[in-house]
């Protein structure tokens, strides 16, 4: 069975140097062809522009049990289920958390929720918006060739890590298809001398939302909910009060 706990150091090596930083690929480790199909593949998606200038998006994580708002300007997060909801910075790692409505004020138990909110932030973020974050720094791109997935021609990118991270030995390959420059699937390796996956997932559903090209759907589960704003009630970061979005946002799941 698949690690969380490794699956997610990846996703928070990831997500180090998202929140609108420049791309800054490792320099003379990425292949120059790896770079340009990585480039491809976020111009496909909507471009760097269009995310860097993308300030509020809201979903739901894979199966919808957590739903997250995050305003990437300024790093403020609401991370909700059935049980919790925290309002935080990300930046600062500071914010404030309820259970079952009422608010957690114990010192030791509110470093908890927050790290577990940051922690989702960072795994359920990682699983939508990759594209966006593979030319961040310390991560290193490899052609590996051409392949296919579900009889259409892809170029597969292999992503391993700068010896960066609590977990550096993983890796991953990334299927993009030739002609639409999308990811089509990715599969996930825990060692980087592993000649088996221990997952393989699509992405599918591909749609606009915003200037961004994003897709929700993973085989099995998908990530319901997602949405992009240009503006937001500043109170959705500040107030515990329920959020009511104006599209169909589905009930937690039991």
């Amino acid at each position: 069975m698949l690690s969380k706990i490794s699956l997610l150091s990846i996703a928070l090596l990831f997500l180090l140097f998202a929140c609108n930083k420049a791309p800054d690929t490792s320099v003379g480790k990425s292949d120059p062809e790896a770079v340009q199909i990585a480039e491809d593949l976020i111009e496909a998606c909507g471009g760097q522009a269009n995310w860097d200038s993308t300030r509020y998006i809201t979903w739901r994580n894979l199966g919808g049990k957590r739903r997250l708002v995050w305003d990437k300007w300024t790093g403020n997060i609401r991370v909700e289920n059935m049980i919790t909801l925290v309002l935080m910075n990300l930046n600062t790692k500071e914010g404030r958390a309820w259970q079952y409505g009422e608010e957690i004020t114990d010192p030791e138990r509110l470093q908890r929720a927050l790290e577990f909110a940051y922690e989702s932030w960072a795994y359920d973020s990682y699983a939508v918006f990759l594209p966006f974050m593979l030319l961040n720094e310390g991560i290193i791109l490899k052609y590996l060739g051409e392949g296919q997935v579900n009889d259409r021609p892809v170029d597969v990118l292999q992503v391993t890590f700068d010896n960066v991270g609590p977990t550096p030995e993983a890796k991953y390959h990334l299927h993009i298809d030739k002609e639409s420059k999308l990811l089509v699937q990715w599969d996930y390796y825990m060692d980087v001398t592993d000649q088996h996956p221990r997952f393989k997932l699509p992405w599918l559903n591909y749609k606009k939302y915003g200037g961004l090209l994003l897709s929700d759907d993973r085989g099995a589960k998908n990530h319901p909910g997602l949405a992009v704003f240009d503006e937001l009630p500043a109170s959705i970061f500040t107030s515990p009060e329920p959020v009511k979005f104006d599209f169909e946002d589905p009930a937690f799941n039991d």
